[in-house]
C-alpha cells in the first residue's frame, strides 16, 4: 500500500531569518519565537497514522540536524529557489503517491484539514487550501505521474494572484480546493486570530 505523505516546511526559528514580516511588525526575536512555538503545537496536532509526517527544512544541513524540532519526525531539504521552486521539488523527488505540503504558520489547520485535503486526491490530480489572501497554505498531488514541467511557473508569489497561477500552472489536471484556512505573516494576522 502507499503511504500518504504530509510534508510541512519550517525554517530554523532564528531571528532575523524566519517570519520576517512578522518580524518587522512585532520584533525578530518574537516573531522566531511565535513561529518556533507555533509549528511544535502543529507538528503535535498533525501527527497522525493516517500519514506519514515529515519536515522539509532550511536551511539545508542546519535543519536537518536541527534539536528544535522534534527527532523522530524525517527531514529533507528544501534546497535553493523561490517557494515554487521548492515545493516542486519534493512534490517530484519524494516517494510515489499522494503528497500534501503545508507551511508552519497556519494555527487553525488540524487533522481534519489534512485528512479532507487526501480525500479530495481521491477524484482529483491536485489539491489546493485557500488562503484569504489569494495565496495558499496547502498544495498536494495525487503523484501518479510526475508533476508536470509547468508546476508553478510564472507564479507571483506573495501576492493576491498566487494560488490562481498557481491552478493555471497545472493545465489539464483536476483541481479540488480544500478548506480556506488563514496563515500568519503579519501582525495583523496575529490581531485576526484573537
Amino acid at each position: 500500500m502507499i503511504r500518504r505523505q504530509l510534508v510541512v516546511m519550517v525554517k530554523e526559528p532564528h531571528p532575523g531569518r524566519v517570519k520576517t514580516r512578522l518580524g518587522a511588525d512585532i520584533g525578530m526575536v518574537p516573531a522566531a519565537w511565535w513561529f518556533r512555538h507555533q509549528v511544535a503545537g502543529l507538528l503535535r496536532r498533525l501527527d497522525d497514522p493516517r500519514w506519514r509526517l515529515m519536515l522539509a527544512v532550511s536551511p539545508d544541513r542546519e535543519g536537518r540536524a536541527s534539536r528544535v524540532w522534534p527527532g523522530h519526525l524525517p527531514r529533507v531539504p528544501q534546497g535553493r529557489g523561490d517557494l515554487g521552486d521548492r515545493m516542486g521539488r519534493l512534490l517530484r523527488r519524494l516517494a510515489p503517491g499522494p503528497v500534501c505540503i503545508v507551511g508552519g504558520d497556519i494555527p487553525g489547520l488540524g487533522r481534519d484539514h489534512v485528512a479532507r485535503a487526501f480525500d479530495l486526491l481521491g477524484d482529483h490530480q491536485a489539491v489546493f487550501g485557500p488562503a484569504p489572501d489569494g495565496g495558499f497554505w496547502l498544495v498536494g498531488m495525487k503523484r501518479v505521474a510526475p508533476p508536470p514541467a509547468t508546476l508553478f511557473r510564472d507564479v507571483r508569489w506573495s501576492t493576491s494572484h498566487a494560488l490562481r497561477d498557481s491552478i493555471d500552472s497545472l493545465p489539464g489536471l483536476r483541481v479540488a480546493l480544500a478548506d480556506t484556512l488563514n496563515d500568519v505573516d503579519t501582525a495583523a494576522d496575529l490581531v485576526r486570530l484573537r
